[in-house]
């Protein structure tokens, strides 16, 4: 990022739940505020490194780590994607943010959902990427109930030497920048293998179809057309069940916010423009 950036970063402390690490752009007077949601075994900033300096131009931009993820909150009870939404929300009121534009990515694409559903009056629109309302078949969801006590039991087991050496192989073969990926690898050693095993679980148990069609707020879709992770047809049937969404196609993997930043980041900026323009004079 750029030296003459006007970022903040640090610990912040959310009332009766924990410390979670937070990044944040001023951006212009009275621009709309972007909460950014990361995708499943990221971080908000490996997530969302790429986009960063653009977004923070036209918009206030906050950043943060989902719990178990990075430097995000530690925790004891079971991963839930409900709680993460919750987070969230508190985070706002330790901001005194009112309402924001809630951009999720992959698994931040349900903490979105969620956040709108839980804390309606603190979103004032929604921005998909490389996400759905439902991830996974009715038998797969089953498997995801079943497996859930054993990555559980893996998570704390398995040496993270190992999980190390298992991220640093499946990174090498997909980052071939060497600076890259060795950015990659110091956020993804910060997480907590045990809340990452559940945060999986829990992504495919995920299901929003049953009231995704209840969005009330302007939305846009980036959908990764080359996504093998989350199914371009899943995104596409998430995107017609929402009540004046717009499609925003990239040419693009799962990993496209990262790999392919030149065809990403235009598409996102667009997406969250449209959603803006939608809000009028309403924009928070």
């Amino acid at each position: 990022m750029s030296p003459d950036s006007e970022w903040t970063d640090g610990k912040i402390r959310l009332p009766g739940r924990g410390e979670t690490y937070v990044r944040e752009a001023s951006g212009p007077a009275d621009a709309p505020t972007l909460l950014l949601l990361h995708g499943l075994a990221a971080t908000g900033l490996l997530n969302w490194r790429p986009c960063l300096e653009r977004l923070a131009r036209d918009y206030r931009v906050v950043v943060m780590d989902h719990r178990g993820h990075g430097r995000g909150m530690r925790i004891r009870q079971p991963f839930r994607l409900a709680d993460c939404a919750d987070d969230a929300a508190a985070l706002l009121d330790v901001l005194e943010l009112d309402r924001v534009i809630a951009v999720g990515y992959s698994m931040g694409g349900p903490i979105a959902q969620l956040l709108w559903k839980r804390h309606p009056q603190r979103v004032a629109g929604l921005v998909f990427c490389a996400t759905s309302c439902r991830f996974a078949s009715t038998e797969r969801r089953r498997l995801a109930f079943a497996l859930a006590p054993v990555l559980n039991v893996a998570g704390h087991v398995a040496p993270r030497r190992f999980l190390r050496r298992m991220s640093r192989q499946w990174i090498s073969e997909r980052i071939g920048d060497e600076a890259m990926r060795e950015r990659i690898l110091s956020e993804v050693y910060a997480s907590d293998p045990v809340a990452i095993g559940q945060a999986a679980a829990a992504v495919m148990r995920f299901d929003s179809s049953g009231w995704i069609d209840q969005v009330d707020v302007p939305t846009s879709v980036v959908l990764t057309e080359l996504d093998r992770l989350v199914r371009p047809r899943g995104q596409r049937k998430m995107a017609d069940r929402i009540p004046g969404a717009i499609l925003y196609p990239v040419e693009g993997d799962h990993g496209a916010c990262v790999t392919r930043p030149d065809r990403f980041v235009p598409a996102l900026r667009e997406a969250c423009a449209s959603v803006v323009g939608r809000m009028g004079k309403s924009a928070p």
